[in-house]
């Protein structure tokens, strides 16, 4: 996966969406590992508050140590109710959410290391040695933990340090300024370089950490994508077997039909010759069944492989209908059907061969279902070029159903009277609405008939032929 930031076109609109939620994503588990880690600190902190107490009362102003011990209860208390706020609302949030909770509590940690660099105006230069070496002893090692405990959160522990150094620094100087004559001793500055050195190395230690756990979890999260990647391919690849497997069974089910009938029939005739009239109607039956089902089985496998070859070019709607009605017309009036067009002039821009091979099973698939009334097939204008509808009184096909019609051997449970198919038609219509580019829709009411629609591109002297129209089914 690219951590940089290509340009928003195509494709890489995909990526940059990836790698915002991606950034989210890290940002909310450096949230969380920032408020886990930190939790420690929070009762370090509670157990060096006394030690500080201790060590300091007595010899230095017990009323500036009694301000002080209550800012640092405080706080400790403060940063106590954040975590918990965080932990019962904000653990699982991400985004704009989670932004505006650090926004709003980034100070808490800032001040409260405000508060204990601050303890320097109390003991530095005015406690003994020791007590002082004690106290310093802690800050440096707040200021240590700070790299592992707050630098998951960049803005925390920038906050941190950065107040951590500002008061220690405020309270050397306010030292200096306070001292008699106005010099300080080399130790005095010694200290301030020692103060500036640490705190250097502690921001590019904690910078360099952060940078660290950012790659960990950017590779969790590449790794997670691409799991989950891999779980989608497998499960894709598992249906494409099952949905084979199922082809298969399916087609051979529907072709062993035809062919024992064409057994029997071959058996009946061999044993009694002289009805020879009445059962070679019956082969040719058989026979036809089992080239249309050939035919569709080939149409599909084409069409999966992508073998067909498109060839867009200028075609008359009306004489394209003309055909339709002279072949299926016959088909409409040996069930009693009536087969009626409705055209007006239009050209279009598609494959002569495919686009009637769709409307073809279309119509075909009007007239299988339909047992009274009869089947419609009109040109009419559309906003974006032409529409060719099949309308038909048959039986309908119900809403659980509409979206299902459209798989290879999907069959509605056989409704009465009306002719049994082998499910194919309309999946070829599918592949061939998506060859073409052109848009296919249905609308049905059960028991009271179906309308398919097809959205055809006007033809355009000007505009490529090779172009591929845009829309599928």
């Amino acid at each position: 996966m690219s951590f940089s930031s290509p340009p928003v076109s195509g494709d890489s609109r995909h990526v940059v969406m990836d790698l915002a939620a991606r950034d989210e994503w890290v940002e909310a588990k450096l949230m969380r590992s920032f408020m886990r880690s930190g939790l420690p600190g929070l009762h370090s902190a509670s157990m060096v508050i006394p030690i500080i107490v201790v060590v300091l009362y007595g010899d230095v102003d017990n009323l500036a140590l009694f301000l002080w011990t209550l800012a640092a209860v405080g706080m400790t208390l403060w940063r106590y109710r954040v975590v918990s706020l965080y932990n019962r609302e904000y653990a699982g949030a991400s985004g704009a959410k989670l932004r505006a909770f650090t926004s709003r509590h980034s100070w808490t940690w800032t001040m409260s290391a405000v508060v204990w660099g601050s303890s320097m105006f109390l003991y530095f230069r005015k406690a003994p040695v020791y007590d002082q070496f004690i106290c310093l002893i802690v800050l440096a090692g707040m200021a240590g933990f700070a790299v592992g405990a707050f630098s998951a959160s960049l803005r925390y522990f920038v906050g941190y340090t950065n107040g951590l150094a500002y008061s220690i620094l405020a309270a050397v100087a306010y030292s200096v300024m306070t001292d008699r004559p106005f010099i300080g001793t080399a130790t005095t500055y010694g200290l301030v370089v020692l103060v500036l050195i640490y705190w250097m190395a502690i921001r590019l230690g904690g910078r360099r950490f952060n940078q660290g756990l950012r790659k960990t979890f950017e590779l969790q999260f590449a790794n997670s994508a691409l799991i989950a990647s891999l779980t989608e391919k497998t499960r894709t690849a598992l249906e494409a077997v099952e949905a084979k497997n199922r082809f298969i069974a399916s087609a051979a089910h529907d072709l062993r039909q035809p062919v024992h009938a064409l057994s029997l029939y071959a058996d009946w005739l061999q044993a009694e010759p002289e009805l020879v009239l009445q059962i070679t109607p019956k082969i040719v039956q058989s026979t036809h069944a089992v080239n249309e089902l050939f035919n569709s089985l080939f149409d599909l496998a084409k069409l999966d492989a992508g073998v067909i070859e498109v060839n867009l070019q200028r075609i008359d709607l009306p004489s394209l209908i003309e055909e339709l009605e002279l072949q299926y017309a016959p088909l409409a009036c040996e069930k009693g059907l009536t087969l009626r067009t409705r055209v007006v002039k239009a050209q279009v821009l598609s494959d002569p061969v495919l686009l009637k091979r769709l409307l073809g099973n279309l119509l075909s698939n009007a007239v299988r279902h339909t047992e009274r009334g009869g089947v419609l097939l009109a040109v009419r204008r559309a906003s974006e070029g032409w529409r060719v509808e099949v309308w038909d009184t048959g039986v309908g096909v119900a809403p659980e159903h509409q979206e299902a019609i459209f798989r290879e051997f999907y069959r509605v449970a056989k409704h009465q009277g009306t002719e049994e198919g082998f499910g194919l038609g309309l999946s070829i219509v599918s592949r061939l609405s998506e060859a073409l580019g052109h848009r296919v829709s249905m609308r049905s009411v059960l028991g009271r008939g179906t309308l398919f629609r097809v959205d055809l591109p006007a033809y355009n002297e000007r505009a490529d032929p090779n172009e591929r129209p845009e829309g599928s089914f």
